[in-house]
């Protein structure tokens, strides 16, 4: 390799996992690593967890590191790398993060939200290379959002814009984390869908989930959906129409308040693939303004997985 390759640490900061990875200028991930969030237990051990991955990574390092970038939820001042009330993060207000890392590791940290980060990944490395505006989506434990305008990350006033995740899309629905009620991330974020999948699948005592559950509704996973989705269960089926119907009723407002038309979805529910997709795409068709309808575009996101290692790892080559 050349000595004048670049490399960067890149840090997913997930509700349910942390990613990290070196990456090098061009994309390559050289090594990575997970490890548990630990979200549940307060702030401090999720820094500790952050810390505990950094190290794994840096344990024989011989790449020159040029910084540390890190996606994480909630609202981000990038200036000053503060990390605001992360939605799924008990015990989490408002934290100097940034300084927190940049003082234990001794090297520059670029923090920015973690959709955001995704969105800069599929801009530069993945299915966002060629197109000008989109707004990319993680679909895992919450729903984020990255708005891409011309070719630059759109944040907001306050660096908390694209949090698609909390769209009402029932006033008097389901009660969300963050506060609100009916918002998209209380329909089809990962625990809020497996407890309704759990609670509805009473009703379906022939349904093939149960055998892949081993009659045990506690193993329940969005996989195993998929799988019966997939062999033609009816009930599972059906699951993955209404997450497209959710999403689709959401992204229509986006599109229609942004107007931008090309949706990239990534995540761990974006497995659902084309019949999630399809349905997302004909909701939209039918929701979105007359002269939007025929140029919707939902794309699924190129990096998959490696998307919030390879942006987070971007915020170091595009702010040094």
């Amino acid at each position: 390799m050349a000595d004048t390759e670049k490399y960067a640490i890149g840090v997913d900061l997930g509700g349910t996992s942390v990613k990290l990875g070196i990456v090098s200028q061009q994309g390559k991930i050289i090594k990575k690593t997970a490890v548990e969030t630990k979200a549940e237990d307060g702030p401090e051990s999720v820094i500790a967890q952050i810390k505990y991955g950094i190290n794994i990574l840096l344990h024989k390092n011989k790449f020159k590191l040029y910084g540390i970038g890190i996606g994480s939820p909630g609202t981000v001042s990038i200036k000053n790398g503060i990390v605001e009330n992360p939605p799924n993060f008990p015990g989490w207000k408002k934290i100097n993060l940034g300084m927190i890392i940049q003082k234990e590791f001794h090297t520059k940290v670029h923090i920015d939200n973690d959709a955001n980060a995704a969105a800069i990944g599929e801009m530069i490395f993945g299915a966002g290379k060629n197109i000008d505006s989109f707004v990319m989506i993680t679909l895992g434990t919450g729903v984020g959002g990255g708005i891409v305008f011309n070719r630059k990350i759109f944040r907001g006033e306050h660096g908390g814009a694209g949090e698609v995740g909390h769209i009402t899309i029932d006033y008097k629905g389901e009660k969300c984390n963050c506060g609100s009620f009916g918002c998209i991330e209380s329909y089809v974020g990962n625990s809020y869908l497996i407890r309704r999948v759990k609670i509805e699948l009473n009703n379906y005592p022939d349904s093939i989930i149960w055998d892949l559950v081993s009659k045990n509704p506690d193993n329940l996973t969005p996989k195993i959906i998929n799988i019966a989705a997939e062999k033609g269960d009816d009930f599972a089926k059906s699951v993955v129409h209404d997450l497209g119907y959710f999403l689709g009723a959401a992204f229509s407002s986006v599109s229609n308040l942004l107007d931008i038309s090309t949706f990239i979805i990534g995540g761990g529910v974006a497995g659902f693939g084309d019949p999630l997709f399809k349905t997302i795409k004909e909701i939209m068709a039918q929701r979105v303004l007359t002269p939007l309808r025929p140029k919707i575009k939902i794309i699924p996101a190129r990096l998959k997985n490696d998307a919030g290692i390879k942006g987070a790892s971007s915020l170091v080559f595009y702010n040094s």
